[in-house]
């Protein structure tokens, strides 16, 4: 299994800290939003190679944090080659072009670089190894405007996804989707079909609502934690409950 870290955003909404900075290399309690992300997939025997997208205006510091992460596993830093929030590829375009300049052939994990949880990567893995499917991790919001903000999965019994909306007005269920992936070999080319069909190369979960229709899908949810970092705001409530821990 290989495992690609989708870190290729501006994060504009985070300026002035991250005009510098990529939004993964931010600290919290000490260390890069990266390296809590790497930590676990390095709990995943399985997975042999590290794949970070970025894009041009980062690669050197991703580079220089890979030599610094002492990991287990190769990391392999790429160039999206784009260099402004107008020009990027859209994190399905920075999924099928990591597919496409490595030649993978081969089931992937796929994580947003901006997402950080506290659930366990390993448990995830299991339940994808029982299922044998593609599988996508959920967990369950009340607050329905909450609901609003993400992409929303509606399951049956046995956890399999029988709808999934990005952004509903009106959500179907409470599980909100989180920007962990897991696919299976055979679903890796699909990604290049999305693409050629004119669909939207941005946010990861549509690839989700396009796929599901086309082949089982099931869904993990988790109880813990997994915090999405997208102001300077979100981003100091994060550091402090880690400092706190």
């Amino acid at each position: 299994m290989k495992a690609i870290l989708l870190v290729a955003g501006y994060a504009t909404r985070l300026y002035p800290l991250t005009i510098n900075t990529p939004k993964a290399l931010l600290p919290v309690n000490g260390k890069a939003i990266a390296d809590y992300i790497v930590d676990q997939i390095e709990t995943i025997d399985d997975i042999d190679e590290i794949y970070v997208i970025t894009n041009h205006k980062f690669v050197e510091q991703f580079e220089k944090w890979a030599e610094e992460h002492n990991s287990s596993k190769p990391i392999s830093i790429i160039d999206d080659k784009t260099e402004s929030e107008e020009t990027r590829r859209g994190a399905i375009g920075d999924i099928l072009y990591t597919i496409k300049e490595k030649n993978i052939d081969d089931d992937v994990m796929i994580i947003a670089g901006d997402n950080l949880f506290t659930y366990n990567l390993a448990e995830y893995y299991r339940f994808f190894k029982q299922k044998n499917s593609d599988c996508v991790c959920v967990k369950v919001f009340n607050n329905k405007e909450m609901l609003k903000q993400f992409g929303v999965a509606l399951l049956d019994n046995d956890s399999k996804v029988i709808d999934v909306e990005e952004k509903p007005e009106n959500p179907k269920s409470n599980n909100v989707v989180y920007a962990t992936y897991i696919y299976k070999r055979e679903t890796v080319p699909l990604f290049e079909k999305y693409i050629e069909e004119g669909n939207k190369p941005d946010a990861p979960g549509n690839f989700v609502v396009w796929l599901y229709n086309k082949k089982n899908v099931y869904a993990y949810e988790f109880k813990e934690e997994c915090y999405d970092i997208g102001t300077p705001e979100s981003y100091k409530m994060v550091c402090d409950i880690f400092e706190k821990k």
